[in-house]
């Protein structure tokens, strides 16, 4: 039994602690948040958390690609190559542009929207860096173009154009910028398919090459963990540049591959089922079986490309990036591929062809 003192003071105590419990849990701004873009693979994760946040979304993007999509969304029809005036004298928050890939359309719109927007979040890339031989940081060298009208984009201008795009961004609203620099951005609506053919592959079943070791390093980034970061740069105003992708070490190849035949196992519980088949660097060079495109996500980790899985992202981390596990990306990802068209199921954009894996695969037996 407590005595009225004890009473009195345990009484107190519970008090006490429940409003500390309270207030450690602020309310989050509401923005006003307009997506350059917004219907296609990152900006529908986006979109789906901000909303989900309370915030308040605005597409600007031509009308053409999943117009079925957030019926609740206000619309505002225009080209990122011009002429803007439909974004003129609007105010947001905040602007995610996810669709620029040259400086000309990041300046247009940063220029026009400076004056009425508090913060612009630019989606870049970690193709910035022009060399995978050194892990990276935000410090690292960037690309250079020596003609920086070139408005090509191609494999040789893509990361180059991105940091002209950063730049730009910055230039034109100084201390307001945030730049996010994913790696291979993975997750349900992906149409690239680079890391969709893992899941997919195995749902077919059956013996299925794979490259190198299951030790092997890779780093991604789920769309969803992207998304997060985004919005959660936006809501505490964090600007600076940052790579967003898994640390070091993280995940490996063959969590990918394992995990996808686990989702493959559950889902689609192919006959007979999946099984891989780990072939070495060396085979599958002799093969001319091509890593990243023939094999999705992975790379041989030497040479040129010795430290493509090494991308530093302290500085995210530090800043709150959390990481999904490959477990629960594999599963989401086969999830929404079976319920696409069939024509996107079973011609991928990514992952070397059924023929000629098996004869790969042939090969590798002998």
């Amino acid at each position: 039994m407590l005595d009225r003192r004890q009473f009195i003071t345990a009484a107190s105590l519970a008090t006490a602690a429940t409003t500390r419990v309270w207030a450690a849990a602020p309310a989050r701004p509401q923005l006003r948040i307009l997506l350059l873009g917004g219907t296609r693979f990152i900006g529908i994760p986006i979109t789906e958390l901000a909303v989900k946040r309370g915030h308040t979304v605005t597409f600007f993007n031509r009308g053409r690609t999943n117009t079925d999509l957030f019926p609740g969304i206000e619309r505002i029809k225009g080209d990122r190559g011009g002429p803007l005036d439909a974004l003129k004298d609007r105010k947001w928050d905040a602007v995610i542009d996810t669709s620029a890939y040259v400086p000309r359309a990041v300046k247009m719109s940063a220029d026009l929207l400076a004056p009425n927007v508090g913060q612009y979040l630019f989606v870049s890339s970690i193709s910035v860096y022009p060399s995978f031989t050194e892990p990276r940081t935000e410090a690292s060298p960037v690309g250079t173009l020596k003609d920086e009208t070139v408005e090509k984009v191609d494999g040789e201008t893509y990361g180059p154009l991105k940091a002209l795009c950063e730049k730009a961004a910055e230039a034109s609203m100084p201390g307001r910028v945030t730049v996010l620099r994913p790696g291979l951005i993975v997750g349900p609506h992906d149409s690239t398919d680079r890391f969709t053919y893992w899941p997919a592959r195995a749902a077919r079943g059956g013996d299925m090459l794979a490259p190198g070791t299951p030790k092997d390093r890779i780093q991604l980034i789920d769309a969803r963990d992207l998304a997060a970061f985004a919005l959660d740069a936006l809501e505490q105003r964090v600007v600076g540049t940052f790579n967003v992708i898994s640390p070091p070490g993280m995940f490996s190849m063959g969590d990918v591959v394992g995990e996808s035949i686990r989702a493959a196992r559950s889902l689609a519980k192919p006959s007979p089922a999946p099984r891989a088949v780990w072939a070495s660097a060396a085979f599958l060079e002799k093969q001319k079986v091509e890593g990243w495109s023939d094999m999705p996500v992975w790379l041989d980790a030497r040479g040129q490309e010795a430290a493509f899985a090494d991308t530093s992202v302290a500085r995210a981390l530090k800043e709150g990036l959390k990481i999904t596990p490959i477990r629960k990306t594999a599963a989401d990802t086969l999830e929404w591929h079976l319920k696409r068209p069939e024509a996107e199921r079973t011609k991928l954009k990514a992952g070397i062809d059924p023929a000629r894996e098996q004869e790969v695969l042939k090969a590798l037996r002998a």
